[in-house]
């Protein structure tokens, strides 16, 4: 479909809580008694001292004994965490919506037989969490393309609506709850792009944890290629180019490293953070990582429409070799927007104005742009680029956010979309 004016018609196309501290370190002794109180001339027989135990909590009738009293919270209100998994194409199966007397974000509708429902996801349900990322208190917009963008895998950490409620009128800090239930002593885990170097190639070696089988743990030369790419020595490796180390055996991982060629993709945990997952059930993947050195990221490009429209092709192909359909960018014309905001021919639409496009039909991309009016924000990214990423069978899009900074040029035109279409900032419940 072309995105070209071909007449006078301008057309689109084609609180640790402060748990009851006391200013008065004495009064931390606990029990006060007589014999305690006694003076230093023996006469404690002739004042008569009546016996107390002084509680922190109720204080005593000092003016200079001070009492904090935060709320604690309940050891029955512990989030839930929802493991996710859904095919490519298909949806998670619930509503998100902005519960607007406590801007909290609620979850609606979870269909029968959904990747939600077999998760344990029950409507009602507040989120705290998407992919381990502490997310309410983000805007709406935010956490609605956290979770369009994260792949097949999500991961949910949510309070049943009841806690919620009971959490709420006791005034309890939600970022403490998810922390004990976290525990301390937690990060999240690294994906580690290594690239080799000439004189020490990946620059660290793998070795069997003992007595541990399928544990493996990673040891770096200082300055060397794998600890520049955020690798540290002592880490616990989880996953190399797509496979878990866990069902290989050494030699197999061995080979796996020397078929990378010139570079290899890590995930990695320390062994502190390893433990808290494993007393969590929760398996570590790549969606709730930090990137670290990761190639390939996607683009994101602000367009305005000029008189001959936005001057670039969209057709679907298959590309060679492959049963796929994708959406190619082509036919960039000179002097156009698209020419202009950096658009080059034979790149791969992955998204319009943030929404995931990739499993979408022609028309309906089509349409999308047509609806955007005179302005549209288009994610694209190389082919060699979304091949890398499918390699590791990851979303090209799972760190795009995260990337964006917040004095880009492509942040700043995105939020200026999300004003001009309307689309995303007014939005209070979303299918996903």
């Amino acid at each position: 479909m072309r995105f070209k004016v071909v007449s006078p018609v301008h057309l689109t196309a084609s609180p640790v809580n402060s748990y009851g501290s006391i200013s008065c370190v004495s009064a931390r002794t606990g029990t006060l008694t007589q014999d305690s109180m006694s003076s230093s001339t023996g006469c404690q027989d002739a004042v008569h001292v009546p016996r107390f135990t002084f509680n922190p909590r109720e204080g005593i009738d000092n003016p200079a004994l001070v009492i904090t009293d935060d709320p604690e919270p309940d050891s029955s209100l512990v989030p839930k965490l929802c493991y996710l998994k859904r095919m490519e194409g298909q949806s998670f199966g619930f509503y998100m919506r902005v519960d607007q007397t406590h801007h909290s974000f609620e979850v609606r509708g979870v269909e029968r037989w959904s990747p939600a429902e077999c998760s344990g996801l029950k409507d009602g349900d507040r989120l705290l969490e998407v992919n381990e990322e502490y997310v309410a208190d983000k805007d709406f917009y935010t956490v609605m393309r956290k979770i369009q963008s994260c792949g097949v895998h999500l991961f949910l950490l949510v309070l049943r609506k009841e806690e919620y409620e009971q959490s709420m009128s006791m005034g309890l800090d939600l970022k403490m709850l998810v922390k004990l239930a976290k525990g301390d002593h937690w990060t999240r885990p690294r994906l580690c792009h290594i690239s080799k170097e000439p004189e020490h190639g990946l620059g660290m070696t793998i070795v069997a944890v003992e007595g541990q089988k399928g544990q493996y743990m990673v040891c770096t030369v200082p300055d060397g290629a794998a600890e520049k790419a955020g690798v540290c020595t002592g880490d616990r490796l989880i996953w190399i180019n797509g496979a878990l180390v866990s069902m290989l055996t050494h030699s197999h991982l061995v080979k796996a490293g020397k078929k990378s060629g010139n570079s290899v993709t890590l995930l990695v945990a320390d062994s502190e953070s390893e433990a808290c997952y494993v007393r969590r059930k929760m398996p570590i993947l790549p969606v709730i990582a930090q990137c670290c050195s990761i190639p390939h990221a996607a683009k994101t490009m602000h367009l305005e429409k000029g008189a001959d429209g936005y001057g670039f092709l969209l057709r679907q192909e298959k590309l060679v070799g492959q049963e796929r359909k994708v959406h190619v960018l082509r036919e960039i014309d000179v002097g156009s927007p698209a020419e202009g905001a950096g658009m080059e021919d034979g790149d791969l639409l992955l998204a319009v104005n943030g929404e995931p496009v990739e499993s979408s039909q022609h028309e309906d991309i089509v349409q999308l742009i047509r609806k955007s009016g005179d302005e549209v924000t288009l994610t694209t990214m190389s082919i060699p680029g979304r091949d890398f990423y499918r390699a590791l069978d990851l979303s090209p899009l799972l760190f795009h956010e995260d990337r964006l900074s917040v004095n880009d040029d492509c942040a700043k035109n995105q939020g200026n979309d999300r004003r001009s279409t309307g689309s995303d900032s007014k939005k209070v419940s979303a299918f996903l």
